[in-house]
């Protein structure tokens, strides 16, 4: 049985690394839904409250560390909250309306169209506020795979 809960968990960690490319998947939630898929099919006997602890917070970590890294971003590069959100828009529908390159696309897009439409902003400074919002993104990729790679390694250091 534990190989197939290797299996289910692998498969769950796999779609979380989907989710850092494609937003609409929650990455964080099929993390930690392969925590609990291998434990259903094998044990919860190796992760105790020490691992849950850990876990719980490096999940407060993700999420804020995504926020945080757009939020700065734009705001850096002299962006307003509108833009930000625009940004946010852009994220999620971007890879609909451009399946591969929406992903890159839709946040820069996104701050931009929010800055010249909501805060009356000029192109050159909506074009920095597009910029700061897909280094932002950039920023949030690594930081979460980062995240999410130490989130496995300290399943597999307990599970093992």
């Amino acid at each position: 049985m534990e190989w197939i809960a290797w299996i289910a968990a692998g498969i769950c960690f796999i779609i979380a690394f989907a989710g850092l490319f494609y937003p609409v998947i929650p990455s964080v939630l099929f993390i930690i839904g392969g925590f609990l898929l291998y434990g259903l099919i094998d044990s919860f006997s190796s992760m105790g409250w020490l691992f849950w602890t850990i876990q719980v917070l490096f999940t407060i970590l993700l999420f804020s560390a995504d926020t945080a890294a757009n939020v700065f971003s734009v705001k850096r590069f002299g962006g307003t909250s509108a833009g930000g959100w625009g940004s946010t828009i852009g994220l999620i529908a971007g890879p609909f309306v451009i399946p591969v390159a929406g992903i890159l696309i839709g946040p820069f897009l996104g701050a931009v169209i929010a800055e010249l439409l909501v805060t009356r902003a000029g192109v050159k400074q909506a074009f920095r506020s597009g910029v700061g919002s897909l280094v932002g993104f950039l920023t949030s990729v690594v930081v979460k795979a980062a995240v999410m790679i130490v989130m496995i390694a300290v399943f597999i250091f307990f599970i093992i």
